[in-house]
């Protein structure tokens, strides 16, 4: 029995949208996925820490979830800025039962458990679309909520948070969600977005009591983090 996380698949298996045209790391990456995913078994829960489809809609990544349905274990899913196919849990839920996707979970607005650890979460938000006048004060706050719906959620728990958009990088914070990791005491937050040249700016280890980890696939070989056995 294991937890992992891993982030950013950028699965395409319904889209024209390979990643191996990026090259580097990205070359072959579904080979990569294939044997890093295959550690998983049936008793293992896998955190995905969004930008898992570049499809448009359920059906369109159709094909991605049974890529990940072939693989046993309990799977997570949280919101990403790429995953368009995103919906409601309740068609998610559907969708699933529809097509014999079993373990498959949005991690949205909810938490769920590992031993004794609350494994917590949601997309969070990026302060460089501010940098084109972009930034939706209402999107941002609305993320808020849900982190901290996911965190209550965990009771008096360990709490594990994941996160999509890192929380803090070089030369960059975001107070709001840092102050609710350290208020209700975080202890590890792991986050992905960040490819290529960005990864340099990942910042990782211990502040304020809490762990941070970056774990994009591309990041880590594509090969999932072992967070607890």
């Amino acid at each position: 029995m294991a937890l992992y996380a891993l982030g950013d698949l950028h699965l395409s298996f319904g889209a024209d949208k390979p990643m191996d045209v990026f090259g580097g790391r990205w070359a072959g990456y579904v080979e990569k996925l294939r044997d890093g995913l295959s550690l998983l078994r049936p008793e293992d829960t896998i955190v995905l820490l969004g930008d898992f489809s570049w499809a448009l809609d359920l059906e369109g990544a159709k094909p991605d979830f049974q890529f990940l349905n072939s693989y046993p274990g309990r799977k997570l899913l949280l919101k990403g800025n790429h995953d368009y196919w995103w919906t409601t849990a309740a068609k998610f839920t559907r969708f699933c039962q529809e097509n014999g996707f079993e373990n498959l979970h949005l991690l949205h607005n909810n938490c769920y458990f590992y031993e004794d650890l609350a494994l917590c979460g949601t997309r969070g938000w990026f302060f460089e679309e501010d940098k084109e006048g972009t930034h939706d004060e209402k999107v941002f706050r609305r993320e808020l909520i849900r982190l901290e719906t996911s965190l209550k959620a965990a009771g008096e728990r360990e709490k594990l948070c994941f996160l999509h958009y890192p929380p803090r990088y070089r030369g960059y914070t975001c107070p709001e969600i840092l102050e609710l990791l350290a208020r209700y005491q975080v202890k590890a937050c792991y986050y992905g977005h960040l490819h290529g040249d960005s990864h340099k700016l990942a910042i990782e280890g211990e502040a304020a009591g809490t762990v941070f980890s970056l774990v994009a696939s591309d990041y880590v070989n594509f090969k999932p983090v072992k967070i607890k056995n």
